[in-house]
C-alpha cells in the first residue's frame, strides 16, 4: 500500500497543529483564529519542515469558503438589520469607504495600481464575523442596541463583500489597468450587465423557486426522523446551491451559499440545520484558515516591516476612527461609538477571500495579500486590547442619553450586567430547546415558577414577551449561575443535550449550594457518571426512559389457546 497520500497528511497535520495552536491561543485570551492561521504558516512553503499540498489545501478552502457563507446566510436577520437600518447601513457604507481610501493611499505609496489599490482597501475595511460575535457575546453585548448596531454594521459590511466578490471578476481587466484588453469602459458594461443578470436570475430563482423547495425538502427529511438524512439533507442543500449557482448562472460558490443559508433561515427548523451542520462547518473553517496561513510568507516582516505597520495602523485605528465618527455624527452615546470602534478593530475571512481573488485575478500583488494577512493575524491579536482600553476609559463618560431623548438607564460599562432574579422557591431551567421547552410547559401547567438560562437570544426574547424571566446566556458562567438566587431555589434542571456542557453548569452550581437538587440529561452510561461526578442528584437517560415506558405499557398477556 502507497503511503503517499498528500490528502490525507495534509488535513491530519493541518487540524493537529490548528488544534494545538488554537488551544495555546485561547489560553493566552487570543481568538483561536490566531492559532489556525499560524498552523498553516508552519505547514505553508515558506517555511522549514513539512510542506503540506497546496493545491488539496486551496480545494478544501473552496469547502470552507461555502460553509462559512452558508453559515452566515443561516445567522443572517433581516429584522435584525431594519431595525437599525438608519445607523447601520450608511454607517457601515461610509466606514468601507474611509478604509478603501486609506487602503489606496497606502497603494499608491509602494507603487500599486489604483485597482491594486482599491481590492487592498476593501479588504482591510471589512471585519471577521467570528471574532466580532465572540467579542460581543463575551461581554453579553449581543442583545443591547449597541449589540445590534454592530452585528447590523457588520450584515452590511458582508453583503457589500459578497457583491463585490461577484463584482471583481468582470471588472477584473479595468482594475488592471489594462483598458486595452478590456475593451474600454464602455465594452465592460456589457461583461458588468451581464453578471448583474445572472445575480438578478439566480435571486429570482432562489426567491422563487428555491423558497419553496428547500424548506419543503427540509421538512420532509425531518418527518423521516433519521437525523442523519436531516444532518445529509442540509450538507446537501449547502453544496448543491452552492455548485448550481456557480455552473448554472456562473455567479460566485459564496453567493449561492449565502443564498442558500438565508433561504433556509426563514423556516422554522434553521435553528436545527445550523446546529446539526456547526461540527462540519467548524471544521473546514478551520482547513479554510490553515490554508489562508499556508500563503502568507512571514519574512515580509523583515522585508517589510513599515507598510505592514501602516496596514495594521488602517485596521486598528483609520475605520476605527472613521466608524466612532459616523457613530457619533448620528447622536448615538460616546461609549456606543467606542463599543462598535472596538468591534471592527480587526479583519478576518472576507478579507482573506478578497485578497486571494485579487491575487488570482492578477490585480492584487502578492505582497497586498501578505499585507493583508499580516495585517489580519495582528489585528486580531491586538483586537482584545482594544476591549481593555474600552473597559478602562468607557466609564469615564457620563450617562449616555438615547438619540430621542428619553431616560435610559446607565450603560457606561462595556460589559452588560446580568440582572439578578428576586425569585425563591422556583425552578432554574438551563436551555430551552426540545426538551426544555417541553419542561418548561409542564412547569406552567402546575403553577410552578421558574426561570430560564438560554443561549438563544431570540428564544430568551419569546419568552420574556411570554412574561416569562429569562436570561441569555451560558450556564457554565459563573455570573449567570450567581445571578438566578440558587441556594433560594427549590432546583435545578439541566435540560442542554450536550453531557460536558452540563457537568461544567452542575459543577458550577454545585459550588454555589451544596444541598440544591440538580436534575441533568444524558444520553450514555458515561455521560450519567460524568454528571453525577459533577454533583448531579439525578441523572435522566432518554433511551432508558422510552425503554421503561413501553415496557410498563405491555398489554396483558393472551390467553393460552385451548388444546
Amino acid at each position: 500500500m502507497s503511503h503517499h497520500t498528500p490528502l490525507i497528511s495534509t488535513i491530519v497535520m493541518a487540524l493537529v497543529l490548528a488544534f494545538g495552536l488554537g488551544t495555546l491561543a485561547q489560553r493566552f485570551k487570543v481568538s483561536p483564529l490566531v492559532g489556525y492561521l499560524l498552523a498553516g504558516i508552519l505547514i505553508g512553503p515558506f517555511t522549514p519542515g513539512f510542506v503540506g499540498d497546496q493545491n488539496i489545501a486551496n480545494e478544501l478552502a473552496e469547502i470552507g469558503v461555502i460553509l462559512l457563507m452558508f453559515g452566515v446566510g443561516l445567522h443572517f436577520s433581516l429584522q435584525d438589520l431594519l431595525s437599525v437600518r438608519a445607523i447601520a447601513i450608511p454607517g457601515a457604507v461610509a466606514q468601507i469607504a474611509a478604509a478603501t481610501i486609506l487602503g489606496m493611499g497606502l497603494a499608491w505609496l509602494l507603487g500599486w495600481s489604483t485597482g491594486a489599490g482599491i481590492v487592498f482597501g476593501l479588504a482591510l475595511s471589512v471585519a471577521s464575523t467570528v471574532v466580532l460575535l465572540r467579542a460581543l457575546q463575551e461581554r453579553r453585548l449581543v442583545e443591547t442596541e449597541r449589540g445590534r448596531i454592530a452585528v447590523g454594521w457588520l450584515i452590511v459590511e458582508d453583503i457589500a463583500m459578497v457583491l463585490t466578490l461577484v463584482l471583481l471578476p468582470a471588472l477584473g481587466d479595468i482594475l488592471k489597468g489594462d483598458t486595452a484588453a478590456a475593451g474600454g469602459w464602455q465594452a465592460v458594461a456589457l461583461p458588468v450587465m451581464i453578471t448583474l443578470g445572472k445575480v438578478a436570475a439566480f435571486v429570482a430563482f432562489m426567491l422563487i423557486v428555491g423558497r419553496r423547495v428547500i424548506p419543503w425538502v427540509l421538512h420532509y427529511v425531518a418527518h423521516t426522523g433519521s437525523r442523519e438524512l436531516f444532518r445529509l439533507a442540509v450538507l446537501a442543500i449547502a453544496l448543491g446551491v452552492a455548485f448550481a449557482a456557480a455552473t448554472l448562472f456562473d455567479v460566485s460558490f459564496a453567493l449561492g451559499a449565502f443564498f442558500a443559508g438565508m433561504i433556509l433561515s426563514e423556516s422554522e427548523l434553521s435553528q436545527r440545520a445550523a446546529n446539526e451542520t456547526l461540527p462540519l462547518r467548524d471544521a473546514f473553517a478551520v482547513l479554510f484558515f490553515v490554508s489562508v496561513g499556508m500563503l502568507f510568507d512571514p519574512m515580509i516582516l523583515i522585508r517589510q516591516p513599515l507598510p505592514l505597520f501602516a496596514a495594521v495602523v488602517i485596521i486598528m485605528i483609520g475605520k476605527s476612527l472613521a466608524a466612532f465618527a459616523i457613530v457619533r455624527l448620528f447622536r448615538y452615546p460616546t461609549v456606543t461609538a467606542l463599543t462598535i470602534s472596538a468591534s471592527l478593530a480587526q479583519i478576518g475571512e472576507f478579507s482573506f477571500i478578497l485578497a486571494g481573488l485579487g491575487v488570482s485575478l492578477q490585480v492584487l500583488p502578492e505582497q497586498g495579500r501578505d499585507l493583508v494577512l499580516g495585517g489580519a493575524i495582528l489585528s486580531i491579536i491586538l483586537n482584545p486590547l482594544a476591549f481593555v482600553a474600552l473597559d478602562r476609559f468607557a466609564p469615564r463618560f457620563e450617562k449616555p442619553k438615547p438619540p430621542d431623548g428619553t431616560e435610559a438607564t446607565p450603560s457606561g460599562a462595556t460589559r452588560e450586567a446580568v440582572p439578578h432574579t428576586k425569585l425563591t422557591d422556583h425552578v432554574v431551567l438551563v436551555g430551552h430547546g426540545r426538551v426544555g421547552a417541553y419542561i418548561g410547559d409542564r412547569l406552567k401547567e402546575a403553577g410552578i415558577r421558574f426561570l430560564v438560562i438560554e443561549g438563544n437570544g431570540d428564544i430568551t426574547a419569546r419568552l420574556r414577551e411570554q412574561g416569562q424571566e429569562a436570561i441569555t446566556g451560558n450556564g457554565t458562567d459563573p455570573e449567570v449561575i450567581a445571578a438566578v438566587n440558587l441556594p433560594q431555589a427549590r432546583c435545578l434542571l439541566v435540560a442542554v443535550p450536550d453531557a460536558f456542557e452540563g457537568g461544567q453548569i452542575v459543577a458550577q452550581a454545585r459550588a454555589v449550594s451544596a444541598d440544591l437538587p440538580i436534575a441533568a440529561r444524558a444520553h450514555s452510561d458515561e455521560e450519567v457518571e460524568h454528571l453525577k461526578k459533577h454533583g448531579a442528584t439525578s441523572v435522566v437517560m432518554g433511551e432508558h426512559e422510552i425503554a421503561k415506558a413501553m415496557v410498563s405499557g405491555l398489554p396483558p398477556g393472551r390467553p393460552a389457546a385451548a388444546k
